[in-house]
């Protein structure tokens, strides 16, 4: 008997991963075309990465590398028509704007924010960890940003955060984007995407 159900794919991103820009701005779109849904898990690599000895992105502590990614980014963008510019500093503080992200009400005011951030971020240059900036990004969505700020800096949603980092060192998310099928398949970077979402399709069809 066939699956009536569609598929979930959980979309693990954080706001200061380069290659999350691409995957945010897209995914919804490829997930819709396969019939999938999408649930959007922002959270922070930062403690993931401490973990490791880094204290910073590892595109920064290997130049070479660094390099090789923001040419590759710029065209990835180019070819996806998404207008790009390179943060300054890199990589950003995305605490406070992930906070916010676990705050909102619905899943398609999470979705909408962390698009606007992404925007904000890697097409107009702005800072993220500005908190009059992320609230001019909540007022135009219509929120009241003061109500959203003081349920995000709400101890019970810190330690929310918290939990949500833990969930990702559980299922073995050491970089973002990360993409988890419902045979919790996991699928690492942007040019995965695809790859993730066909085998979202398969596994849906053995069930």
């Amino acid at each position: 008997m066939a699956n009536l159900t569609r598929p979930i794919i959980e979309f693990w991103y954080e706001f200061a991963s380069t290659y999350s820009y691409p995957a945010a701005m897209t995914i919804n779109e490829r997930a819709a075309s396969k019939g999938i849904d999408v649930r959007w898990r922002p959270f922070l690599l930062g403690p993931i990465f401490f973990e490791l000895g880094w204290t910073t992105s590892p595109f920064n502590l290997q130049p070479a590398k660094g390099k090789y990614m923001w040419r590759d980014l710029e065209r990835t963008c180019t070819k996806l028509g998404l207008a790009f510019r390179r943060p300054d500093p890199f990589p950003q503080s995305s605490l406070l704007a992930c906070r916010i992200a676990l705050v909102l009400d619905s899943e398609t005011q999470r979705q909408e924010f962390s698009r606007r951030v992404f925007n904000a971020e890697f097409s107009s240059g702005k800072q993220i960890d500005d908190p009059n900036i992320l609230t001019a990004l909540l007022q135009d969505m219509g929120c009241d940003a003061q109500e959203v700020l003081e349920k995000a800096l709400a101890p019970a949603n810190k330690e929310a955060l918290k939990q949500t980092v833990n969930e990702a060192q559980s299922l073995g998310i050491f970089g973002a984007p990360m993409f988890i099928t419902p045979d919790r398949e996991l699928f690492w970077g942007y040019d995965r995407l695809d790859d993730a979402l066909d085998w979202a399709c398969r596994s849906s069809d053995r069930t």
